[in-house]
């Protein structure tokens, strides 16, 4: 029923009225149940929209069922995966209400699954690119066109549900992190095993542990309903721009990945 759809976004609640018109669905997977997916069109391409923390972000991020959402959006036929993500800046250049497009990451979870390879065949997947450079450069390319700031950089991702501490963050500085975040892995990790070309619209919602006074949860939130409207644009503009054909090297992702 929903085989042509092409395009999937994974992001926050508010987004799944991106879709004009839309139906909402139940997907069942081999891990679980996945939250509604709404089913729509954005420039005349069919699109699956998933909110990652549940239509009422009642899930938090070390509890997300990240292999049933990825899961789910390959059974409905999407190729391609445009996520957002809110952010803390470590790169002190950053500031709060810019985005970030990130072209590499660096994983310090701890107790997430972080694969759909956990027994029978033994995969070694290759993440030299973890992102798609096809999908990153239709997000800038948007971001472009309507004169907001961005940057490219590292992101971190962490076990959450707490902020960082001070020192954790001078660590990922040193590591060559630019960003944090907690919901980045294995989200990106899945979707390269499941061979889906994967991006992240990232927006800094605030400076992370020891760059500002204190972090609160109220203030993420706040940001990411002053910028919501931007992300909108962005991700409309963005999926207008994406090729119809795949020419990246994301669907050879399992090419000779088998031992």
């Amino acid at each position: 029923m929903h085989s042509n759809v092409e395009i999937g976004i994974i992001g926050g609640s508010g987004l799944e009225k991106l879709l004009e018109e839309k139906e909402a669905i139940e997907v069942e997977t081999p891990y679980g149940f996945t939250p509604k997916v709404f089913i729509g069109e954005i420039n005349n391409r069919k699109v699956a929209f998933l909110a990652r923390h549940g239509v009422t972000h009642a899930i938090p991020p070390h509890k997300i069922n990240y292999r049933a959402n990825i899961w789910a959006l390959k059974t409905l036929g999407v190729k391609r995966v445009l996520a957002t993500n809110a952010v803390g800046a470590i790169n002190e250049k950053y500031k709060p209400g810019e985005f970030f497009i990130p072209f590499d990451l660096i994983d310090f979870t701890k107790t997430r699954i972080q694969t759909f390879f956990d027994e029978g065949k033994v995969i070694h997947v290759d993440c030299s690119n973890i992102y798609c450079k096809e999908l990153r450069e239709a997000l800038i390319v948007s971001i472009k066109s309507f004169k907001l700031n961005f940057w490219e950089g590292v992101l971190a991702c962490t076990e959450g549900p707490r902020f960082e501490t001070p020192a954790e963050i001078k660590m990922m500085k040193i590591l060559g992190c630019d960003a944090v975040g907690m919901t980045g892995a294995p989200e990106a990790f899945l979707a390269r095993e499941a061979g889906l070309c994967y991006a992240s619209l990232g927006f800094i919602s605030n400076m992370a542990a020891g760059l500002q006074n204190r972090l609160t949860a109220s203030e993420v939130f706040k940001t990411a309903q002053k910028i919501l409207p931007y992300i909108k644009l962005i991700l409309n503009e963005a999926i207008k721009k994406i090729p119809e054909k795949r020419m990246c090297e994301c669907i050879k992702s399992l090419e000779e990945a088998e031992i």
